[in-house]
């Protein structure tokens, strides 16, 4: 499972992204990137964090550790930005660490890729619908001469609509993917050979085992889906259908 730890200390906001994430210490003596509950649109981002880079690590690609950060709303008290403050306090409870990569700088394009990482970094977007790794903003890290995949929050677009109910599993399945501004789309090539190295990776249990990762907390009720496990159930269903299809895949025929 995610470690929980404790926040002691907020350090200094990440201002790159509309949701401000913010570089914390906390009690494992550990500095992270925390995504905030109370900020933009609330905990399913912090749930498509967890869910995809489960599955990145079952695919063999790099992303930093996660822990669960358990925030006391008491620390906005010693920020002197208002805005910080605002989002601390809408954020007590548990909130998303990433692992902060010191040094670490962003991918240019430069950087020489491992023999099929870029299909399998390709591969995973498109299976998970993730719409934020263009040029414009690669989330795409080199650390120690390694690539790591990071701010996986734009992926799942399916669970924003669950206001009316969960949905329909084979719409998302047949949703072909657009790659074509994805920063590594064309290092990918024919993307047939990650595919069945993906799928030799990934099954129901696998499925199962990322999900288990989400806190309770986070998997908000919905129609049709009134619990933690009945809303696990829901994002279950929708990864196993995208699982049982190719139609979503780039190149794949249709």
């Amino acid at each position: 499972m995610i470690p929980t730890v404790s926040v002691t200390r907020y350090v200094t906001p990440l201002r790159e992204g509309g949701s401000l994430p913010g570089v914390v210490e906390a009690d494992d003596l550990g500095t992270y990137v925390c995504k905030f509950r109370g900020a933009g649109q609330g905990v399913r981002v912090l749930v498509a964090e967890v869910v995809v880079s489960g599955l990145a690590e079952r695919l063999g690609l790099r992303t930093p550790r996660l822990a669960v950060l358990d925030l006391d709303p008491e620390i906005a008290r010693y920020e002197a930005d208002e805005e910080v403050q605002d989002l601390l306090k809408a954020s007590a409870g548990r909130n998303l660490g990433i692992d902060f990569l010191p040094g670490a700088f962003g991918y240019d394009g430069s950087h020489p890729l491992a023999p099929g990482e870029a299909a399998g970094v390709v591969w995973l977007d498109a299976f998970c619908a993730n719409v934020d790794r263009s040029w414009r903003n690669p989330n795409l890290l080199v650390w120690h001469g390694d690539l790591w995949l990071i701010d996986h929050g734009a992926s799942l677009y399916f669970h924003h609509g669950w206001g009316a109910g969960v949905g329909d599993p084979v719409r998302f399945a047949a949703q072909p993917w657009d790659g074509s501004d994805h920063v590594l789309r064309r290092h990918a090539g024919d993307l047939a050979e990650a595919d069945r190295a993906a799928r030799a990776r990934l099954d129901e249990a696998t499925l199962v085992d990322v999900l288990a990762q989400v806190p309770d907390e986070w998997l908000e009720p919905v129609p049709g889906a009134h619990s933690p496990e009945g809303v696990r159930a829901a994002y279950l269903a929708f990864l196993l259908a995208r699982l049982a299809s190719t139609t979503w895949l780039p190149g794949a025929a249709r």
